[in-house]
């Protein structure tokens, strides 16, 4: 089973790039997924995005509930600048009680625990995300409602895809008994480590867009220890991770950052970026940041949380 999913994975890693398109190495980015709050108006937010100086943005693949950007936006927003991209962002590892895919009957009472009619892949809520669930995503059932939605982005006209909650696999390395996390912790359904499935899901996340799109950017969000897998670092085209260098309104030390760095490092002899978004509270600590970023070869961003505006990033 697991040199089947090797193979699988180096398939994925080795559709061709596009002939015409430029190496992938943002100086800058933005994030912004509430793109309704960004301007007055959805064709004065497109200006807005189209206008800025960043090489990378990812925005969520809905402009609101209004409903998805569409594919003339897209390239309105990817020509405001020579050599950019867009990406879509996407959860695959929380089910989220606002996207089109959630029925009501999955916890109809609103309790933070799936009801009787709710598919097995669901799991409790995340205590600090109302309305997201987590998901049991080496689930098929899981996996076949967010396979068509990688499907839509890719026909949306996006370059890629920025995968959120790629670190679900630490929810279930969680030993309460021990109240403690177990690294690499068997998964009874599969036989693998929750982190081999979760490897394995991005795998067939990237296989099922170049398919459609060689030389999809397939972007992973945090989960740095997945680096450690070889196979992991060829599928992904970059990684980005938050709350790297700043903590509030203070930097965090080199020692507080070392372990995450570690990992990271270990992208950077592919030439593949690494994208830090950092949500300082305080304008003081900036050019600090930048520099901490300058220092590592990583490109920055600094914003709020809520993802509402273009931030600064250079």
């Amino acid at each position: 089973m697991k040199q089947i999913t090797t193979c699988l994975l180096l398939l994925a890693s080795s559709l061709p790039l596009a002939a015409d398109a430029p190496p992938f190495a943002p100086k800058s980015m933005a994030y912004v997924l509430q793109a309704e709050n960004l301007a007055s108006s959805r064709e004065a937010a497109v200006q807005k995005l189209a206008s800025s100086d960043r090489d990378l943005i990812v925005i969520d693949a809905a402009f609101s509930s209004e409903g998805d950007w569409t594919p003339a936006e897209i390239q309105t927003i990817r020509t405001g600048k020579k050599g950019r991209r867009v990406v879509a962002y996407v959860s695959i590892g929380e089910a989220e009680d606002y996207r089109p895919y959630w029925q009501k009957s999955w916890d109809a009472d609103k309790n933070g625990q799936p009801d009787a009619a709710a598919p097995k892949f669901l799991n409790i809520e995340n205590p600090d995300w109302k309305g997201n669930y987590r998901v049991r995503y080496w689930q098929p059932e899981w996996q076949q409602i967010m396979l068509p939605a990688v499907d839509k982005v890719v026909a949306q006209g996006f370059d890629g895809i920025y995968l959120d909650i790629v670190d679900a696999f630490e929810f279930y390395e969680y030993d309460a008994a021990t109240q403690s996390w177990l690294d690499n912790r068997p998964n009874p359904d599969t036989g693998k480590t929750y982190r081999e499935d979760m490897i394995a899901w991005v795998a067939a996340i990237a296989q099922r867009a170049r398919a459609r799109q060689p030389g999809f950017l397939v972007i992973p969000q945090n989960a740095p220890q997945l680096l450690a897998h070889a196979d992991y670092r060829e599928i992904i085209s970059a990684i980005g991770v938050e709350d790297l260098f700043v903590a509030d309104r203070k930097l965090r030390t080199e020692k507080q950052s070392r372990y995450v760095v570690g990992f990271l490092k270990q992208l950077q002899p592919s030439g593949k970026p690494v994208l830090v978004i950092d949500y300082p509270k305080s304008s003081a600590i900036h050019s600090a940041a930048f520099e901490a970023a300058a220092r590592q070869g990583f490109t920055l961003l600094l914003t709020d949380r809520p993802l509402t505006t273009l931030g600064e990033s250079k």
